[in-house]
């Protein structure tokens, strides 16, 4: 019994792309709330969907427009990424202008983000399609060269386009990062664009969860004196908190 309703939901969701508990509560009427979110779990455990606020997203709905690179990806410390982005939607004011990058946490955080009136630049394609089901966000998308592997955007160019544009905030996440070596990613190309970011950000947010820590990618795009917030999961290390800390940088 428990077995066909995950197979019912998992469905259910594949047909309509993604659902919140409550229209799945409509749909099992008989099955308590609670019961609903383990059956998720199993489901996400499973590589079937993706956990969204109030709900989820079938994995399939994500190979629509990203293919199986990036969603493995989604599926990858899922708990962390939706923390995160839950702390840095909470971050973003109603008017801002605010850069995000093309990460798997940027797509959880368009989700998290109030449809208000605010404009975002990002050079995700994801995050782009994300942020389009809501009506007030003002989206902007740079331009460049597709990397397939994170369904991001970067160009050589983008160093004049930026020399135009305005942006308070820019929020973006890193792969790798360690004390020596800074925040890491594996494109060169995409290094040089986030450099550029932070040049015209009069604020960084940088979404960094715990996995990521010791871990060392080819190009370092920034390092603690680059950032002013750190936004992170529960499970960060004690000792790295107090080296952001020593370093002025505000911890979340």
């Amino acid at each position: 019994m428990k077995r066909e309703r995950i197979e019912d939901i998992a469905e259910i969701l594949d047909k309509r792309g993604k659902m919140t508990l409550e229209q799945l509560e409509e749909v099992f009427p008989n099955v308590s709330q609670m019961t609903l979110r383990r059956d998720l779990f199993q489901l996400e455990e499973d590589g079937r969907i993706i956990r969204i606020r109030g709900g989820a997203m079938s994995v399939k709905e994500v190979q629509k427009v990203s293919g199986e690179a990036y969603t493995k990806k989604t599926t990858i410390n899922t708990d962390a990424k939706i923390v995160i982005a839950q702390k840095a939607a909470a971050l973003i004011d109603d008017g801002s202008c605010v850069f995000m990058d093309g990460g798997t946490t940027a797509m959880y955080l368009s989700k998290e983000i109030p449809d208000m009136n605010c404009h975002i630049f990002t050079n995700g394609i994801a995050v782009a399609m994300e942020l389009a089901q809501k009506k007030n966000i003002n989206i902007t998308v740079v331009g460049g060269q597709l990397m397939k592997d994170n369904l991001s955007t970067a160009s050589p160019a983008s160093r004049a386009y930026f020399d135009s544009t305005n942006f308070e905030i820019a929020i973006v996440s890193a792969t790798a990062f360690t004390p020596e070596e800074g925040f890491s990613c594996n494109s060169q190309i995409e290094s040089d664009l986030l450099r550029d970011v932070f040049k015209k950000a009069r604020h960084v947010y940088m979404m960094l969860d715990s996995s990521k820590i010791g871990k060392i990618n080819p190009y370092t795009f920034a390092r603690l004196e680059d950032i002013d917030v750190l936004i992170t999961d529960d499970h960060f290390p004690k000792e790295f908190k107090e080296l952001f800390e020593k370093n002025n940088i505000v911890v979340m």
